[in-house]
């Protein structure tokens, strides 16, 4: 960046193009005095956080928000900037123009490109655990077949032969893509969620105080993690059904779904106990 700066030809410029270089500068500044006016108004997740914990009636809840489906592709993401990272190395060591260099450009393409497909995979289709069993049987039995006809090393050199290489700004350029996207909806979840509470649902739609509380006889939760390999990238569903059919129901898509579904199990556990009636005089119950 220092380079780019230092190679522009600043006597060359005319009032209108610092107009133009200013105009980002300028909105990133008004962002930031709108946050300042609003600061005491914004009514996030985290400050709702704070308000539950300070709440003397409410000892367990649960804030969720849904995820872009792009956090699938966090270990693309993550491959994006090794990539880059990489790719920058070989040149600074001027390897790029060797068959050494060249070899490792390879490499770090073909890992690159079998993530992405694998996390395209996780996000375009819904494996369960017996779907992916089959799958990986079927895999076997082709591999089998394949070398009983003497065919499996000709098919391992063609795929030898399929070669991706990139320099590091392509890798770097893939990963910030996708990092906008996951970056976005994070940040659209500090004023869209879900706050679950044993006495109510407060669903969050606005940045101040916009919002509907739902009595808990009026929904129910459930986790659904029948996605395995979501499961195994940490994530799951948590599923909001509303008794009122005109409603749809909202599913999240959140990490650390082991954690959630605990404490949803717990706020579950809260509101079983909290239905029970009291017993009437001279009546037994069997708890």
């Amino acid at each position: 960046m220092l380079a780019v700066i230092a190679a522009i030809d600043w006597s060359n410029w005319g009032w209108d193009k610092y107009v133009v270089l200013a105009v980002p500068f300028g909105l990133l500044a008004l962002a930031a005095l709108v946050f300042m006016l609003l600061r005491h108004t914004l009514r996030t997740r985290f400050r709702v956080g704070r308000q539950l914990e300070r709440d003397p009636d409410i000892n367990e809840w649960l804030i969720c928000f849904a995820w872009s489906r792009k956090i699938l592709y966090l270990p693309a993401i993550f491959m994006s900037f090794v990539g880059a990272v990489s790719m920058l190395l070989i040149e600074w060591n001027g390897l790029a123009a060797t068959s050494t260099g060249q070899m490792l450009a390879q490499i770090v393409g073909g890992l690159w490109v079998l993530t992405f497909l694998l996390s395209f995979l996780v996000d375009e289709y819904e494996m369960s655990v017996k779907i992916l069993a089959i799958i990986v049987l079927l895999v076997l039995l082709l591999a089998l077949w394949l070398h009983l006809l003497g065919w499996l090393g000709g098919f391992f050199s063609l795929l030898g032969r399929v070669s991706v290489s990139m320099s590091w700004q392509g890798f770097l350029f893939f990963g910030l893509l996708f990092s906008i996207g996951i970056v976005t909806s994070w940040v659209k979840g500090l004023f869209y969620y879900v706050a679950i509470t044993p006495n109510y649902l407060n669903l969050q739609v606005g940045l101040t105080e916009t919002g509907e509380q739902v009595a808990r006889e009026d929904y129910s939760t459930r986790v659904d993690t029948g996605d395995f390999l979501e499961r195994m990238l940490g994530f799951g569903r948590v599923v909001v059904v509303f008794r009122d059919n005109r409603r749809l129901p909202m599913s999240l898509l959140v990490g650390r779904i082991g954690k959630k579904a605990a404490v949803l199990e717990s706020i579950r556990g809260k509101l079983a106990v909290d239905a029970h009636q009291p017993a009437r005089e001279g009546e037994t119950r069997n708890i």
